[in-house]
């Protein structure tokens, strides 16, 4: 993360769910507080049991970024950070990759967070802010990148079998 720097791009690659994010405050909220039972079947998820969402098995993102990083063979590599985002959420992990002199902009609006968070959110009642401190809200990993080579990095990333967010 030494080499990011301000006006490079931020690219969010979409989670498949919570991944290993929050399950304590998950089980409090869910199966404590409202006393729903993992195959309880929830409309607002879809028609899909609880359970089967809440174990959702974590999208593995290292092919798709070697893939993309050997794509930038034999030139200076564009790609200045990267952040996995766990335990800490977006705003937890994506600052410890930034140098002192970056602070991320992320615009939430640019992706569509999964149903399972914003049901979490309402059953809870949980505050956006710790939502976003806990878990990863639908962006599972974080590339920042030379703008020049976005397009590029989009472009193999895509063809790997990632969603990708700018």
């Amino acid at each position: 993360g030494t080499k990011a720097k301000p006006g490079d791009v931020l690219l969010g690659l979409a989670s498949s769910g919570i991944h290993s994010n929050g399950y304590s405050l998950v089980r409090n909220v869910c199966f404590n507080k409202a006393g729903l039972k993992p195959t309880d079947i929830i409309d607002e998820l879809g028609g899909r049991m609880l359970g089967d969402v809440l174990l959702e098995p974590t999208k593995i993102y290292v092919r798709a970024v070697l893939s993309m990083l050997e794509s930038f063979e034999g030139i200076e590599l564009p790609v200045h950070a990267m952040a996995h985002i766990t335990g800490g959420g977006l705003v937890g992990n994506v600052p410890r990759v930034l140098p002192k002199n970056c602070d991320a902009v992320i615009n939430k609006f640019s992706w569509q967070t999964p149903e399972i968070f914003r049901y979490i959110q309402k059953l809870g009642p949980i505050e956006e802010k710790e939502m976003y401190r806990v878990f990863n809200m639908g962006i599972g990993f974080v590339i920042a990148i030379d703008p020049a080579f976005a397009d590029d990095a989009i472009k193999s990333l895509t063809e790997s079998g990632q969603s990708v967010t700018v």
